[in-house]
């Protein structure tokens, strides 16, 4: 006997976004970003509304005509919330759900909604629920606020020095989310001191690369095309929020550790990029940054725009940094390449779904690395096995030779690996 398919419900949903009066919406879509992540969160889009205006209207964002045809909207579609392409006010969101009827989220809640479902670590789960925290606490609904807390536990249950007259459960709610958010605070510096340690460690001797970019322009398959990491790939956003690490061999035998991240977005919450600052101490930590664009993007430049402010947001704007065109294969006129190669002369242009430009990219990161390399000629008795066993992990070999019970060696090795050798230097 067949069971029963299990059936999800997706809430239906109206979207909304407000756009420069000069803007040409003929030759932009301003809720193409939106609509992704609404269907990421796993919502239908019922509809899309577009307005026109020089500044946001202080009690709905919108003005009261717009919200009229909102409320008119939402009844004939029957959606369950209305999200808006903006980052509103906690009073903006109580008129608008007064007014239109049904629930309202800002970009930063959606946002905030897709990392809690694609949290999948310990400490990608703290990350997000200290920034939905620090989000939501000047937004704890005032409905209730006249209930006392003694009210609410019928006069019993209250501990020894927390009883008092007529304390209101909103301010109740706030002094627990201030003291899970002080936790959250310890356990995440914690963690991050421990993730800088490791990354520290592991970097040592390591020459590292990272991946950055903005969400869904393609990092995961090109990990997996330089690593065969075997990396899951989705096309959503965000799919990728713990750092990843594989092993990457580039030319001369260059042994590195490359990183991939979690994307960064467009008016990405200031909360979230603050309390993720552990998952991207790899980042931090890289000799060279791949920032990898979706080339094949209508607002590819403002995407790079959004990633260089995320990287100044988190003190990384000053590392090298290689910019990186991904899926070039969905050019249809080789035209568009030569485009983006002219403004932007250091680039280079690859397709990580078919290989195209693999080649260069290995060219180009071994010619970067390289010259960040040190020649160093140095004879290790035999007798430091370990040492030797070791240096084929992070050294390139130019040449050797055995003496004596000793093997002399011409290395390329990292600076910071130096102190390794220095007292076998010859």
């Amino acid at each position: 006997m067949r069971s029963a398919e299990k059936t999800v419900y997706r809430e239906r949903a109206l979207l909304v976004g407000t756009v420069d009066p000069g803007t040409d919406l003929r030759a932009l879509d301003p809720l193409e970003e939106l609509t992704r992540l609404a269907e990421t969160a796993g919502a239908t889009v019922a509809d899309r509304v577009v307005q026109k205006r020089e500044r946001p209207d202080p009690r709905t964002y919108i003005g009261s005509g717009k919200v009229d045809e909102l409320s008119r909207l939402a009844s004939r579609h029957k959606v369950d919330c209305v999200i808006f392409d903006n980052e509103l006010s906690p009073a903006q969101v109580q008129n608008l759900e007064k007014d239109v009827g049904c629930k309202v989220i800002d970009r930063t809640e959606l946002i905030l909604d897709i990392f809690a479902t694609h949290a999948r670590t310990h400490q990608a789960k703290l990350q997000v629920e200290l920034a939905q925290l620090q989000y939501n606490l000047p937004r704890i609904s005032k409905l209730g606020a006249h209930i006392t807390s003694e009210q609410q536990a019928g006069g019993f249950g209250i501990g020894i020095g927390q009883r008092g007259p007529g304390e209101k459960q909103i301010e109740v709610d706030r002094r627990l989310a201030r003291r899970r958010i002080t936790i959250l605070r310890r356990e995440i510096r914690e963690l991050q001191e421990r993730k800088r340690r490791e990354v520290e460690a592991r970097t040592l001797e390591n020459t590292t690369v990272s991946l950055v970019g903005y969400t869904n322009a393609g990092k995961s398959t090109l990990m997996n095309a330089l690593t065969r990491a075997g990396v899951l790939v989705e096309d959503k956003l965000f799919s990728t929020l713990d750092t990843r690490t594989r092993l990457w061999t580039v030319g001369g035998g260059i042994k590195v550790l490359l990183s991939d991240t979690v994307g960064f977005i467009r008016n990405l919450p200031h909360d979230l990029v603050a309390s993720f600052h552990a998952t991207l101490e790899e980042v931090a930590q890289a000799d060279l940054l791949l920032h990898v664009v979706d080339a094949s993007h209508p607002q590819a430049e403002e995407q790079i725009q959004s990633v260089q402010g995320v990287l100044r947001e988190i003190k990384c704007d000053g590392k090298p940094t290689l910019l990186v065109f991904n899926k070039v294969d969905r050019f249809r006129d080789p035209v568009e390449l030569e485009i983006r190669a002219r403004q932007y002369p250091e680039s280079l242009g690859l397709s990580a779904r078919t290989g195209e430009g693999i080649d260069r990219l290995h060219a180009r990161v071994t010619e970067v690395l390289t010259r960040a390399l040190l020649d160093v000629e140095v004879e290790i008795p035999l007798s430091e096995g370990k040492l030797l066993a070791e240096l084929a992990s992070w050294s390139v070999p130019v040449s050797r030779e055995f003496v004596n019970s000793h093997v002399r060696m011409k290395l390329r090795v990292p600076q910071r690996a130096v102190y390794k050798l220095n007292r076998f230097r010859v």
